[in-house]
């Protein structure tokens, strides 16, 4: 063998591994991050955000109502407009059980407050654009490798301030009438 014929083997090498080393650590990374959100009877981790109106809000502020605290994507994106409508359908039937709804995205007060008035949603939108709450949930992820943004995710929380459901990677149609009967299924437990 020639030494050019060697040279190209070595550098031919040298790209499969570093190619191999980076998708490892991207790998590694993903599921570090997904790895950290709080566990179903845990304590939720409180938080202090504003709405789509500049209000702060903490999850301290909502002890003694169940609390359905939804991460989404992007605010008017159909997924995310699905979601939120259907949540907005269903609000007489959350506060009749005495909960409250609280979505979360990585998305500014002023693109929430748009998003608010155009669907007429009656529900405070927190905006995390520091994207603390999403990483500390667990939620945070790369879209595209480039895109920090929140998964679709739920947490139902209970009364005295503990996770009782994770819903993971939600599918938007429907998913406000799952989380409101299994409300009123665990209230049908506690009583």
């Amino acid at each position: 063998m020639n030494h050019l014929h060697l040279a190209r083997l070595n550098i031919h090498s040298w790209v499969r591994s570093w190619t191999l080393a980076v998708a490892f650590t991207w790998l590694a990374a993903n599921i570090a991050q997904a790895a950290e959100g709080p566990a179903t009877g845990t304590a939720a981790p409180d938080f202090k955000l504003q709405d789509q109106n500049g209000k702060w809000h903490e999850l301290k502020d909502y002890r003694g109502k169940w609390v359905a605290l939804y991460f989404y994507p992007k605010d008017k994106t159909p997924g995310c407009t699905t979601q939120a409508c259907e949540f907005r359908d269903n609000i007489f039937a959350f506060r009749d059980a005495g909960a409250v709804i609280l979505g979360v995205s990585v998305d500014d007060v002023e693109s929430h407050k748009e998003f608010s008035e155009k669907h007429s949603l009656p529900f405070p939108i927190l905006a995390d654009d520091k994207k603390g709450v999403a990483r500390q949930y667990g939620v945070l992820h790369r879209f595209l490798g480039t895109v920090e943004l929140a998964k679709r995710d739920t947490f139902l929380i209970d009364p005295q301030g503990k996770i009782v459901r994770h819903y993971a990677d939600v599918d938007p149609k429907g998913h406000s009438q799952l989380v409101l009967k299994d409300i009123k299924e665990l209230q049908g437990k506690k009583s």
